[in-house]
Formats: C-alpha cells, structure tokens, sequence
C-alpha cells in the first residue's frame, strides 16, 4: 500500500505538531492541517475509519455514540499497536480496550448522560496496514433530542463541527449513505457553508449494497448527477450483521473489492473505488494540503515565540525558593517601578495611551488648565465688587462725607479676594495627588505576581505622598497668608493711585487689549434646527471680543461671529441617552444670541473639554451664571444714592484693586505648580530612587513579601510550557523537506444544486450538454 511521494516527512510533521502542544497540556494555538470525518447518524463514519485501521476500536450503540471529537492520526510502521496522548507511554495491542478507553475517556469529561464536549481525544494507531493519515471523528449530526440528552443538542453538535471544519487548514470528508436522498445531505449542506468553491469537499458514498433492487449510484460517482468539484468515492462497509457476528475487516475489504469488479454499474471505475483507493486519496490531498499550508504556519509559530520571548527571558532559569534570586527580583522590581513613575510623570514611557491623558500630561493640564480655570472662577462679578467698594468707603468715611479715596477701603477689598486664593491652591494639590495615586497603582501592576511587595509599596510611596501633600498645604496656606501681611503697592507692575485715578477720570483712557486668539477646538453646535436634539459639529475660534465658528478648521467657510458683550456661561443638562457634555453662552440683557435663540448650547465628548473651555471663557471675560442671592433685592436701597464724587472714588478703587490682583493672581499661578512639583511630585521621585527599597527592608519579612501568587505561578508554567511546545514546533517544520508530488485542483463544476439555503427534495436531471460536460471532467478527474 503506498500513497504520496514525500508523505512520510510532511503528515507525520503535523503528527508531532499536535503531540508537542497536547503532552505538554497546551491547547494548540494553530490552525493545523487535518481532515474532519463530517456525517449524519449511521451515514458510516465509524465504519469507514475502522476499515482504514483494519480494526474495530470505536464505540458502537444507538443515538449519539461519538461525544467527543476524535483525533486519529494513523502512523505506518511494521507493528500494530495504539497510543492515548493523555495516557502517554501505555502501549494498546488490543483494540477491544481502546474503544473501552475511548468510552471512559469520553464520560470523565461529559459524564454518562449522552452529553458532548468539544475536548479531543488524540488516539495514535501504528500499523503495517495503514497510509498516514490524520483524521478527526466529529459527532453525527442528529435532529431530535433522546433520553437525557440536552433540548439543545443539534445546535451543539453543530457549534463543534463548525469549529472545526470553518478552519481553511480542515480538508472536509463528507460522508453520506447511498439510500438516502443526496440532495438533503446533511453533510454537503454543513460542508458548502464554510467551502463554497469546494475546494476542501471531498465526497464520500458509503451503503451502496443496501440500495433497492434495480437502482444504483454510478451518476453520482461519476460526478454527474450532482457534481463536486473534488468528485466522489464510494466504499461498501461490513453490515450491522457483519459487525456484530465479529466478521473480519480484512475480508470485508476482500468482500469490498469483490463488489466493485462484480457489479455492473460500477465495474468500470472500480480502480477508482473503495476503502483502500479512499486511503490514497486523503495522504495525497492532505500532504497537498500540509505542503501548501506549512509556510504560514511557521510565520504563525515564528511570530508566536517572539511575542513570549521577553516574558520567558526572566523565566528561562527560575527557582522559586531562592533567597537570591528573590533579592534580585525585589530589586528589580523597585528599580523598574521607579523608572515608570519617572517615564509616566516626564513623559517618555514607552507605553504611550491614545485614549485619555495620564501621568505628566495630566499634571500639566491641573497646572495650566484646571488651576487657572479655579483661579479665575474665584474673580469678582463686577456689580458685586463695585457694591462692595461702595460700602467699603461709606463706612470708612461714616458720619463725614469723604473728600478723598480711602486707602483702607482698597486694603479691605484686596485682602478679601487673596483670601479666597487659598481654595483652589489647595484644590489644585489635591488634584494633583489623585493622580499621582493613580500612576502609582498602574506602575505597580507590574508587581502583580508579588501581591505583598505591590501591597507594601503602595502603603509605603502612598504615606509618603500624603505626608508630602500635608506639607505642601501648609506651605500654599503660608504663602496666601504672606500676600495678605503686607500689601505691596510699589510693585513695578501696579498701576499706582494717580494712574487709577487718571483712569477713573478718563474712561477712554484704558487700554484695551488686542483681540487675540485664545482658544481653537471642535464643539458640537445645537441651535441648528427647530427640531429637539439637532447637533452638528463646528470648528470654533474664541478670541478675546468674539467667537466665530468654521465648517472645519481650514476657516475658510465662516458660519456665524459672535460678539462677547453682555454674555455669561451656563450649565445644561444633557439629555437622557446623550454622552454629551453640554454648557451654553446666554445675554445678559435678556437678547437674542443667535438667530432667534436667547442662548447658545454647545457641547464637547467630555466634562474635561468643557472645563477647559469655560477657562478660555473666562480668560475673555465671559463668567458664569451666578446664584441670586436672596437678600440682594433690598440691597441695593442701603447704598442710597451715588453722588460723582463717590463714583469717580468707586472707579479709582475699582482699578487699584483690578490692578494689584492681576500681580497676585499672576504670582499664584506661577508659584503654586512649582511648589507641588517640588514638595511632592520631585520629592516623591528622589524618595522612591533612594529610600523606598531601605522602607521595604525595614518593614517585614523580606522572603515571604516576595511569596508569588498562585496565579502568576500557574500563568509561569503556562508560558513555558507554550514556549517550549511553539521552540519544539518549530524545530519539527525546520526538518521538512518540500519535494512532495502534487496533483493540481480539478477545476470547478457547476455546484448550484448544493446551496445552504436550498429546500428541493429531489436531485435534478442533467442536461444532454451538461451530461456530455460532467463526462469529460469525470475523465480528467484523478487523484
């Protein structure tokens, strides 16, 4: 018996392919070249394989006797015996205990109750009387639940087929009984929905003898009837009788062969015909297969060793209880976690994210964003502090009318705004701590496999940065308290009283500033249409007097600009479903702001975004909405009335105040990122790089913090165990030699009748032209 040129070097590759991943207990991560024995009930699947061993070793009975898939890799050697890969090294000489074997095997993982599992059972058969071969034994596709089975069982059964034939590496073997109506084929439906072109179908006609007197299946076995591209094969098995009187196989291939040369309609194709003919057919098409298929799979194989290399280079000579090593480790793990908080804060990690900002990024937006953003959210409403300057000199002056601006009264509306300095400074230290908690909880996973070392150090650089930050408080606290001991009116930049007062009396006189470009960004625009909801995304310029908006951000298209006089931001409500985050622009003196809306609504994909945008808001002088106060209605009658001279000494206030806080909220902004970064974020870096590790020491038992979980230690022995099944995988592809005798494809037939969705009953009737077709391909058709 032989099959292919070249098949004793390429099916026994896969052979040691499949061994090398399954002894090691690694579910094999490739697609590997192999044939898939697909089938109804009783079509004759288990026959056609026990007739290729030349043994009975497969389970038999009735309803779903195949539970589990089997795969049979068939080995040509000069003894007969079996193997198990789960139970490696126990030698099977005879087959009666390999089917009980298979049965015991098959109940551990499905138990008795008839259920199934997609787990393999890997059976290796050597034999004198075999071509190499491996194939899979898939459940029979059944259609009603019996006994204890599960409801569910036909979507199970074909789930696990699926599984295995949609692989394009899977040849498929489609078996079908000769006294059944080929068009409803269970197996040709399931095998055209993953092999449209047919380029993987091979067609196997099993029953022949058991068809009606007077009717036979030569058209279909001459590809005419209903035609494969890959043809069909037919094969006569041994009857239940047979089996069951213990006839033997080798005279039932005798018997086969017989019944090919004898029988008249199919005499004529016997050489083409049988079990063992089917044999050859497969070693060639699978050693086709394997050849065709090998070079990708060691790309796959390649690639796959390169991603573990890293993770195994530590691995490679591990020893769990060395004292040594676990000091090395615990080194290595502290330098390593400094170096990525380091990296994460300075910005030159290797792991960038293109999600959300993080890290130094996310300190730098607190310090120039958020800060600011609080800082200027603490400024004046300008009628409150031009009510509060009135009442400031009027009380200073009391019973007198004033001739002169009261220094007092500047004194007194100065230190009342430093003083609300201290809650965004300190706010802005509490931002910046949260983030260095959250960068130090993702620099440590890499710690995950020492859970008490990840456990200590986050205890430990976490005390140290809310001490640090407690310090730092106190300091930010000191420094709003200096700038309310002394007010410094002879700072270069302060405008003085006599430039306060020019200005006062020359309103035209100030300065106005450029209108510059303060910000530029996407926000989505609602005031579109009458229609509730309606959105739309513009490109938005805000400068310091107006806000346009573009098409896109070539600013070519100018939809509309807006004006910022008179407008204030308000907070909205998105809606229900909506991820939007949304705010609004309004007027003051109850106008239109846009078209016949009185407010602007827009929106941006996150409440960062928006933040950000109403500190750019407020840096061009649009505030927000404020919360009425609810004695500000009787107010206003305390003032009384404002003669010019109180006005003119309002005003010279008023601009001593807006000047002198502009050189505090200056200094603030400068001062307070600077006192952060360097009483914790520095200060934290200096203490992980040159006292943590003494911290570490000091604080337990040194070998037990460096105890690993069980689940790292169970991820260690995976990796290597995969690492050194993909190396030995590997090492078996890099001794195949390609010089294997292929037989091209037959070309394509006309397979319309074998459609998924097809519904007829009955196969069609060849054409005259079609007919004379099907002859010519069925001539050249050779396997």
């Amino acid at each position: 018996m032989s099959g292919n040129m070249g098949m004793e070097q390429l099916i026994p590759i896969v052979n040691k392919l499949q061994d090398a991943f399954a002894s090691l207990g690694v579910g094999l991560p490739l697609d590997l070249p192999q044939i898939a024995v697909v089938g109804s009930q009783s079509a004759g699947k288990s026959s056609v394989l026990e007739n290729f061993v030349g043994r009975d070793f497969l389970p038999r009975g009735s309803g779903i006797v195949t539970r589990r898939p089997l795969v049979l890799q068939l080995i040509n050697g000069k003894q007969e015996f079996a193997e198990f890969v789960h139970c490696k090294g126990r030698i099977f000489t005879d087959f009666e205990m390999v089917r009980k074997e298979i049965e015991d095997e098959t109940d551990r993982a499905t138990g008795s109750n008839k259920g199934i599992s997609n787990v393999p059972i890997n059976l290796k058969v050597t034999s004198p009387n075999v071509l190499n071969l491996t194939l899979i034994d898939l459940p029979g596709m059944t259609k009603v639940a019996v006994g204890d089975q599960p409801p569910d069982i036909e979507t199970q059964i074909r789930s696990m087929i699926m599984e295995f034939i949609g692989k394009d590496s899977c040849l498929i073997l489609a078996v079908s009984p000769a006294n059944a109506d080929l068009a409803n084929s269970d197996a040709l439906k399931i095998a055209k929905e993953v092999d449209p072109p047919g380029t993987r179908t091979i067609g196997v006609i099993t029953k022949l003898d058991l068809m009606d007197d007077g009717t036979d299946a030569r058209d279909i076995l001459e590809n005419k009837l209903l035609p494969l591209r890959r043809g069909y094969i037919g094969v006569v098995n041994r009857s239940q009788k047979d089996i069951e009187g213990r006839k033997d196989i080798r005279q039932a291939l005798s018997n086969e062969r017989k019944f090919f040369l004898g029988h008249p309609s199919y005499r004529h194709m016997a050489d083409r015909m049988g079990t063992p003919y089917l044999q050859r057919v497969l070693n060639q098409q699978l050693t086709n297969h394997i050849r065709d298929t090998l070079p990708s799979l060691r790309n796959k194989l390649q690639s796959q060793l390169l991603s573990m290399e890293r993770d195994v280079e530590e691995y490679k000579n591990f020893r769990p209880d060395d004292p040594t090593r676990k000091t090395k480790a615990l080194m290595q793990m502290i330098t390593t976690f400094g170096s990525d908080l380091e990296k994460s804060i300075e910005g030159s990690g290797s792991e960038i994210s293109t999600h959300e900002l993080s890290g130094g990024a996310k300190i730098n937006r607190i310090f120039h964003e958020r800060f600011p953003f609080e800082l200027v959210k603490m400024e004046f409403d300008e009628k409150d502090l031009r009510k509060e300057i009135t009442y400031a000199i009027k009380n200073i002056h009391g019973i007198r009318t004033g001739l002169f601006t009261p220094d007092m009264a500047f004194e007194t509306i100065v230190k009342k705004q430093i003083s609300k300095l201290k809650e965004p400074s300190l706010k802005c230290v509490d931002l910046v701590v949260t983030e260095l908690t959250n960068v130090v909880r993702k620099c440590t996973e890499k710690m995950n496999r020492y859970p008490r070392l990840r456990e200590n150090t986050e205890r430990i650089v976490n005390t140290r940065i809310r001490e640090s930050e407690q310090r730092c408080k106190n300091q930010l606290i000191l420094g709003v308290d200096v700038q309310l001991a002394y007010m410094n009116t002879n700072h270069e930049d302060f405008i003085g009283f006599a430039n306060a007062q020019q200005r006062s009396e020359n309103p035209g006189s100030k300065r106005k500033p450029g209108n510059q470009v303060i910000r530029k960004g996407w926000l989505a625009l609602h005031n579109i249409s009458m229609l509730k909801g309606g959105s739309k995304d513009f490109w938005f310029v805000l400068t310091a007097e107006t806000l346009m908006w573009f098409k896109d951000e070539e600013e070519k298209d100018k939809k509309y600009m807006l004006a910022l006089d008179n407008l204030k931001v308000q907070d909205i409500e998105g809606g229900f479903m909506s991820k939007k985050h949304m705010f609004a622009l309004f007027n003051t003196e109850t106008r239109n702001v846009y078209k016949e809306y009185k407010r602007l609504e827009l929106s941006a994909g996150s409440q960062e975004e928006v933040d950000s945008w109403k500190a750019s808001f407020l840096r061009a002088g649009v505030y927000p909405e404020r919360a009425q106060d609810p004695n500000e209605d009787g107010s206003k009658d305390d003032i009384g009335s404002m003669d010019p001279q109180l006005e003119r000494q309002v005003e010279t206030i008023r601009n001593l105040v807006d000047s002198y806080l502009r050189i505090i909220h200056k200094t603030q902004r400068d001062l307070v990122p600077k006192i952060v970064m360097h009483m914790i974020v520095n200060e934290l870096k200096e203490f992980i790089g040159s006292e943590l590790l003494a911290n570490l020491y000091s604080s337990g038992d040194q070998q037990g913090m460096m105890e690993e979980s069980a689940e790292e230690a169970q991820r260690r022995e995976e990796l290597l165990r995969m690492y050194h099944a993909t190396k030995e995988a590997l090492q078996i592809i890099g001794d195949v030699s390609m010089t294997t005798v292929s037989t091209p494809m037959p070309p394509p037939v006309d397979n319309e009748w074998l459609k998924p969705s097809s519904n007829s009953s009955a196969p069609p009737t060849a054409a005259n032209g079609y007919e004379h077709m099907c002859l010519r391909l069925t001539a050249c058709f050779r396997f």
